[in-house]
């Protein structure tokens, strides 16, 4: 994608592949935790470190407004509309903006399906060494993605100010 060509059908044939193969994956990973940790005891990974804990959660990430679920479902569907718009209709014009919106896009959509058809989301990867909250694949997908933007736009405030100095010296 480059910033004077419209999104080619292949590349969106492609996105849409990409956001259905994570969503899959986020509930099909949801359906074995349900299947075999609902109810039970937690499953150590890495002792002091990692385990798979069982968790309904009615509300949004780290715990916030729980019993809210009509709530959140509302503004997941709206936020990743927005995405969804915004990423298939050539707004977004750098690859990796792009690509980290479909991770998002995908993410949002794994824990609106929880919403719509449980009533909730299902968390399970509970980090031990911290005290954090329990969350999930699509959590994970949402915030690496949120991560790498963050990271990305400041590499290229450092590259064009560098830029932009090194013009001022000629």
């Amino acid at each position: 994608m480059t910033s004077d060509k419209k999104i080619s059908i292949k590349t969106r044939l492609l996105s849409l592949m990409a956001v259905v193969l994570l969503l899959v994956t986020d509930q099909v990973i949801k359906y074995f935790v349900d299947l075999k940790l609902k109810g039970g005891p937690a499953v150590v990974v890495m002792k002091n470190i990692l385990q798979f804990n069982y968790l309904e959660n009615d509300g949004a990430m780290l715990g916030m407004m729980g019993g809210k679920t009509a709530l959140m479902t509302v503004l997941a569907v709206v936020c990743v509309i927005v995405m969804i718009a915004v990423a298939f209709t050539g707004i977004i014009k750098d690859p990796v903006d792009y690509w980290c919106t479909l991770l998002m896009i995908s993410g949002g959509l794994g824990n609106i399906v929880d919403r719509i058809f449980r009533g909730y989301v299902i968390d399970y990867i509970e980090v031990l060494f911290v005290d954090f909250y329990i969350f999930n694949f699509a959590d994970c997908l949402i915030t690496v993605a949120a991560f790498v933007l963050i990271f990305y736009q400041i590499y290229l405030i450092c590259r064009d100010s560098k830029k932009d100095k090194a013009g001022e010296k000629q």
